[in-house]
């Protein structure tokens, strides 16, 4: 929308630029590649083309003979391995299983071993994290009460099943928008819904009017963000300023998700049973009755119909909730889900300025007009829901559309090499940034499809790409032409995240429990940290040692309380979709890995495993130290400078027996190796 006269009078010299970008932003944005279809490119000739291992390495080698460089040679074995397993599964390799990759005489060795790690569970444990992140995943609600949503954490558990599956992506998708409304609906399709009820959410809102749509804005804008990589949101107060969106297109989406029903009683969230049909339609029909009564009881207040959610569920539903999960009634599964009441959904307007009690147009569900061609027939309702999110679902896993497939696969890229082909992952519109292999983006895109839209096909063409296998020299030229390795001549070295750093100690120093799934564990968290929160201590368990030896994944997400080695590495901000967590170096990351109890524990139980595992041979201590942590033995200028530290330690430690000693100062040993940069780095 143009800027009036007034705005020329108070923005003054800039009005010439900001008109521009205003006006010809959503013109430009009908032509913005990403907004095209996806156009399967030949696979370019190369003049190397030795080189080229995988069609990936030739899109590759073709950027780069155009821009004068030459891709870094390939890095040693053990350097692939460790980094290999540490992204794909999150875990170091054992010292076992890197010698027998390096002694494997096969031409297929780099092959097996990736095979091994895609068909291990740990895999799924692995990339579900990443996925968790898009989802905005949580276990609570945030504000100053920080409620818990209660069975979220079967959400997490269906992530990272369906990786582990290899769950096409286009049914993954599909589950977590409609799960309840596709054919054969059963208690894992509908958990996968939990998608949409992940959210924040204000247990005492000042408005719940306002407070309803701000739910349905943040379902909206997860949705566009994560499945297309667009900035709808923007759009709900007024048409947006920057992408060919209009407000009109922002209420049409909303009207997918209008009839959304949240379970609660008060400021008491509430779950519901999934996956048994019985107590579902005699739920329905209760709710349906709550309803009613609601919508006359509440008529003579003017209350918006909008609000009649929130003011439903009542001691007759919280009975009818125990009834469902007693033991007489084989207690269905329960899951933190939303409902619908049945197949005739309240009418949906544009609301003007975005405010709930300013209506304006009526509207129908309906998609950006920006990406359709064809309008699809409208929404076709089921006997129990209004089939409005199985017919978005159905159109974001289109062949025809443009952006489900690009972003997806920019999402894989991103965690393999640390910075995705398009930069802004959650943000393919106009404001992103464009490609920086458009034809490689394209072309994976459609062999994504081909492959039948499943991952562990896609990850393996990357990782067994020439690509993905160099290593981190620099030459001047690269340095010159490439400075930030966007071209992809040598390998970034991208830190690990907070998760993988964690597990990594964990199963360096013998501790990893490998138990999969199920509740979340709560690791033991300092009382500082504890009586940070408005309630201290409140809604934060305790489980067993071994318990909290588990991987990171399954730790209790709490919005308000951040387990210090997690948040100190760049956990995400999971009050929305994460599309790629910073990376900070702060002081304070140095003082808890140094100084914290996690990390001297893990010290202690590593230094008790190099006397269990060699004896007290200190060569072999330090080299076996080596082998477990980084993959590879000492440099003997390292064995070197590990003996001098080893017996300054000793010096050091006064008044006590030669056996503690030792030990003491080998656990010092065994912290600096876990703090090392080697350490903490895909190499």
């Amino acid at each position: 929308m143009p800027f009036r006269f007034s705005a020329l009078l108070l923005f003054g010299g800039c009005f010439v630029a900001m008109t521009a970008t205003t006006q010809s932003a959503p013109t430009a944005g009908v032509r913005h590649w990403a907004f095209q279809p996806v156009r399967r490119p030949a696979v370019p000739s190369v003049h190397n083309s030795p080189w080229v291992h995988t069609p990936v390495d030739a899109f590759i080698l073709a950027r780069l003979e155009r821009e004068g460089l030459q891709p870094a040679p390939t890095a040693d074995r053990r350097t692939l391995v460790r980094r290999v397993f540490l992204d794909l599964i999150g875990l170091p390799p054992t010292p076992e299983e890197v010698d027998r990759a390096v002694g494997d005489k096969s031409g297929a060795w780099f092959e097996k071993v990736v095979d091994d790690l895609l068909s291990r569970p740990q895999y799924g444990e692995r990339w579900g994290r990443h996925w968790l992140d898009v989802a905005r995943y949580a276990e609570t609600n945030g504000y100053e009460r920080d409620g818990a949503k209660p069975n979220a954490w079967r959400y997490r558990d269906y992530v990272i099943d369906s990786f582990n599956k290899d769950k096409p992506y286009d049914r993954f998708l599909t589950e977590q928008l409609a799960g309840d409304e596709i054919e054969g609906s059963n208690a894992e399709t509908q958990i996968a819904t939990t998608f949409l009820r992940l959210g924040t959410w204000d247990d005492e809102p000042a408005d719940p009017i306002v407070d309803r749509y701000d739910q349905l804005d943040d379902v909206l804008g997860t949705t566009a963000a994560a499945f297309m990589g667009v900035t709808l949101r923007c759009a709900r107060c007024h048409d947006h300023k920057f992408e060919p969106f209009s407000q009109v297109d922002y209420y049409r989406l909303l009207a997918v998700f209008q009839p959304l029903t949240r379970p609660q009683v008060g400021c008491k969230e509430l779950d519901l049973p999934v996956g048994d049909e019985a107590p579902h339609r005699r739920q329905r029909a209760v709710a349906g009755g709550q309803l009613a009564a609601a919508a006359s009881a509440t008529a003579g207040r003017g209350m918006s119909a909008a609000a009649i959610p929130y003011y439903v569920f009542s001691s007759q539903y919280a009975a009818l909730s125990t009834e469902f999960s007693s033991p007489a009634n084989a207690r269905p599964i329960r899951a933190y889900v939303w409902y619908e009441t049945g197949p005739k959904p309240t009418d949906s307007y544009v609301l003007k300025r975005g405010d709930p009690t300013h209506k304006g147009d009526k509207v129908d569900p309906g998609l950006p007009a920006v990406l359709v061609k064809e309008p699809p027939a409208p929404p076709r309702a089921t006997a129990k829901t209004s089939g409005r999110r199985l017919w978005l679902a159905r159109w974001l896993t289109s062949p025809e559309h443009p952006l489900t497939t690009r972003v997806i696969v920019n999402r894989v890229w991103q965690h393999h090499f640390g910075r995705g082909l398009v930069g802004t992952p959650n943000d393919f519109g106009v404001m992103g940034e464009r490609p920086t292999h458009p034809e490689l983006l394209d072309w994976l895109a459609s062999e994504f499809v081909a492959n039948g839209w499943r991952l562990k096909p896609l990850h393996r063409m990357i990782v067994l790409s020439n690509a993905y296998q160099m290593s981190a020299t620099r030459n001047p030229e690269s340095t010159r032409l490439d400075p930030d390795g966007l071209f992809l001549s040598r390998w970034r070295q991208p830190r690990l995240e907070a998760e993988a750093v964690r597990d990594s100690m964990l199963a360096v120093s013998g501790q990893l429990n490998n138990d999969a799934g199920g509740p979340s564990i709560y690791p033991k968290l300092p009382r500082s940290v504890l009586e940070g929160q408005s309630r201290p201590g409140e809604g934060w368990g305790s489980s067993n040692e071994r318990q909290q030896a588990r991987r990171s994944v399954y730790i209790y997400v709490k919005r308000v309380l951040a387990v210090p080695e997690l948040d100190l590495l760049d956990a995400p901000n999971n009050a929305e979709s994460c599309e790629a967590r910073p990376v900070s170096t702060t002081a304070p990351q140095a003082l808890t890995f140094l100084n914290g109890e996690f990390a001297h524990l893990q010290a202690r139980h590593f230094a008790e495993r190099l006397r269990r595992e060699v004896g007290d041979d200190v060569n072999k201590q330090i080299e076996r130290a080596f082998l477990l942590a980084l993959g590879r033995p000492p440099r003997s200028e390292e064995t070197a400078a590990a003996l001098s530290f080893l017996a300054e330690q000793q010096r050091l430690i006064v008044n006590e027996k030669l056996d503690n000693a030792r030990q003491r100062a080998l656990e010092a040993f065994c912290l600096v190796v876990l703090n090392t940069n080697e350490f903490v780095y895909l190499n």
